[in-house]
């Protein structure tokens, strides 16, 4: 867990950023650890060197393209392009359609500025898995404002003996597809960034009853309640997931990490 603050950075966590990490054979066939990130939110580019070289990741998928989640994009464009050193080459990038214009657009360049030493976009296919080593990729389309997926990254268990999966909702209220991303899933990292009586719009995020609701008729091993603005306080939202789903339940912290 790099960082969980949900719209914006926090005091005491950076914006919207998980390591997800497997152990598999390289390309080589020599064992090495590989490393997706999902989104890439305000802050999170400086936490996540205390967990990975950035120069070490294989992807980052991006759920959406709110400045919430993508807007550290910049920072590692400055890094992969101005590091001392070997050039890095392009990390692979899976977002929502029109990642390029909107990551122009935050890094203030003009459209010469392609950016296509430090990254390889591709858009997310729902009916099409991508494969990072050991692990895959599949996307879900999400309810919010504007286009939006859940990711779910399946791979080997850290004891080898079976597939395990984790999926992660980016921003969503309600829907089908988010409960099919959850759908037997070993951890579900859910946001709740709308509280039950105090946050009344739809069709922008779940309430931590919502997404217990969601673990709950996925049929979820775990659910980690994540994306709290800094104003909520976490035992709220937990408890209102408690109500709705019988499996453990946890909030998210930066630094916190979990097995499978």
């Amino acid at each position: 867990m790099v960082g969980c603050s949900g719209s914006m950075s926090g005091p005491a966590s950076v914006a919207s950023c998980y390591l997800v990490q497997a152990e598999g054979p390289g390309v080589d066939g020599r064992p090495r650890t590989w490393s997706v990130v999902l989104d890439l939110g305000p802050g999170a580019m400086g936490a996540l060197m205390n967990h990975v070289d950035p120069a070490a990741l294989d992807l980052l998928a991006l759920s959406h393209l709110h400045a919430d989640h993508m807007v550290d994009l910049i920072g590692m464009q400055v890094y992969r392009r101005w590091r001392p050193g070997a050039a890095l080459g392009p990390l692979p990038v899976l977002a929502p359609a029109g990642a390029l214009a909107r990551v122009r657009g935050v890094g203030g360049d003009d459209e010469d500025e392609d950016y296509a030493g430090e990254f390889a976009f591709a858009e997310h296919d729902p009916a099409a898995a991508v494969a990072v080593g050991p692990l895959r990729i599949d996307v879900f389309p999400m309810r919010h404002p504007v286009p939006a997926y859940g990711i779910r990254v399946t791979g080997p268990s850290e004891h080898g003996d079976r597939e395990v999966s984790l999926a992660y909702t980016g921003d969503t209220d309600s829907c089908d597809g988010v409960v099919d991303l959850a759908r037997d899933v070993d951890l579900l990292l859910s946001e709740a960034a709308f509280q039950e009586g105090r946050d009344t719009v739809r069709g922008i995020h779940l309430t931590g009853r919502r997404a217990g609701e969601v673990a709950a008729a996925g049929r979820a091993r775990r659910l980690v309640l994540t994306h709290l603005q800094p104003w909520t306080d976490p035992e709220v939202v937990r408890a209102e997931a408690l109500g709705a789903f019988a499996g453990p339940v946890d909030v998210a912290a930066p630094g916190a990490t979990w097995a499978l």
